[in-house]
């Protein structure tokens, strides 16, 4: 190379020296997206409650609806299958009861082959009733007794 240069020593490698690996950068991203998805997936339950606090909230506000005379929203939360057996305005007078009910204990059952939540219902004259939670594109009520 040959010809006027700003400085004697001629044009030098901009890059001359040895290349720096960045392997760590790249482990560490994977590493904290990793660490963020279980953190996620254990932090679910604290947002969402567990099953049993799922079942009372989802039964209180079913027995506030059928109180209140909303239809639409108690027939929102019922399952698919108590749907299926006919018209909304037929199915809710088998959960309805005079007065006001609140939620007197959760314990796990069964519903076929699916798991489900039995919550006890104590009516203000002292009856009881027992309404079946199961999971099924959220908490749903799936069938009374009593």
């Amino acid at each position: 190379m040959s010809g006027p240069y700003l400085y004697d020593e001629g044009p030098e490698d901009l890059h001359t020296g040895t290349p720096r690996n960045r392997n760590g950068l790249i482990l560490g991203v994977f590493g904290g997206t990793v660490v963020l998805g279980i953190a996620m997936v254990v932090a679910l339950p604290l947002v969402r409650g567990g099953g049993e606090e799922q079942a009372r909230e989802v039964v209180g506000v079913f027995l506030a609806a059928l109180e209140a005379g909303d239809t639409e929203t108690a027939g929102d939360l019922l399952c698919t299958a108590e749907r299926d057996r006919g018209d909304v305005a037929e199915i809710l007078p088998a959960y309805e009861h005079p007065g006001t009910g609140e939620v007197a204990g959760v314990e796990d059952g069964t519903l076929g082959d699916q798991d489900s939540r039995e919550v006890r219902v104590r009516w203000d004259d002292g009856e009881e009733a027992t309404l079946t939670v199961v999971l099924e594109d959220g908490p749903r009520i799936c069938g009374t007794s009593g």
